[in-house]
């Protein structure tokens, strides 16, 4: 209990001085509570309300991926150049630094590999570990018109209630099957339910014609996945399309660990994401960082 002797009277209580709230930049989002809100900071940049997640949870359904074979040479010397990032428990606990003090979206869940039919996938991690693991945010794969498109609707259904028990945004993320038309229509599907049902956030793929009608539609923030890897150029103009186009957000990894310069790399999407730089000076800023070397 603090002293009372000597207790000054307050008296400076700014009358003229209406109280300010700073608000989270995202849409959707201003009825959250404030732990939610505040793990959304850990991902998302507040300044601009945009994030560059760095996804390396391959391994989970996929194995020792290339570029992913030692997470500690390859991924960890990344790090302080990404906003988030995405991984599974067991590389969270074995190979991230404790020191990584910027937002982890744990992947939660799985099953399958891709040996068999992936879209059979249930909760693969308990609240009670992701807020033992004070990450920010769980992933949760979901097949809209997969073989098992209930189940995987049910399991993130389940970790959205329980997000919302212990204050822990649900990152949806949207699964396109070899035989699904990877189109806008599709998209819409697919990220609305997502949000209709409860996701804080949702994670989807770009497409070029109507990827605008997709972010609108969908009332809370979208990143894009980066998919398989391609030219440092086309990845660029992709990120930046989707940003302009009312994306708040990339989750790349093979874009970028795949790269000749991952660092380089990983350095121009955050000056396409942040600051909207467009696809031919972030490639030139690309390769001025790739040749320093």
């Amino acid at each position: 209990m603090a002293d009372t002797d000597g207790n000054i009277d307050s008296h400076d209580y700014y009358l003229d001085t209406p109280q300010t709230d700073t608000p989270l930049p995202l849409k959707g989002c201003n009825s959250l509570d404030w732990g939610m809100k505040n793990r959304l900071a850990n991902i998302f940049d507040p300044k601009t309300g945009r994030t560059v997640m760095l996804a390396v949870d391959h391994g989970y359904f996929m194995g020792p991926t290339t570029g992913l074979e030692r997470i500690d040479v390859t991924i960890n010397p990344l790090l302080q150049y990404a906003n988030t990032l995405m991984c599974t428990r067991g590389i969270l606990r074995s190979t991230i630094p404790p020191t990584f003090n910027k937002g982890v979206v744990l992947r939660a869940s799985g099953g399958p590999s891709i040996l068999k039919e992936i879209s059979d996938e249930r909760i693969a991690v308990d609240m009670e570990d992701a807020l033992r693991l004070n990450v920010a945010a769980v992933a949760v794969q979901v097949f809209i018109g997969g073989e098992f498109e209930t189940t995987s609707v049910h399991n993130m259904t389940r970790l959205v209630d329980a997000g919302n028990r212990y204050g822990m945004p649900v990152l949806g993320v949207t699964a396109v099957g070899k035989q699904m038309a990877r189109d806008a229509k599709y998209m819409r599907l697919a990220t609305r339910m997502c949000a209709e049902l409860g996701c804080t956030y949702v994670k989807t793929y770009y497409v070029e014609k109507d990827f605008d009608t997709v972010a609108a539609a969908c009332p809370v923030p979208i990143v894009i996945a980066g998919g398989k890897k391609q030219p440092e150029i086309d990845a660029l103009t992709m990120a930046y399309n989707a940003i302009q186009q009312g994306a708040a957000g990339v989750d790349m990894g093979r874009n970028i660990f795949q790269s000749d310069a991952p660092a380089a790399m990983i350095q121009a999407v955050s000056r396409v994401v942040h600051e909207d730089m467009v696809p031919k000076e972030a490639f030139e800023y690309y390769e001025t960082l790739k040749n320093a070397k």
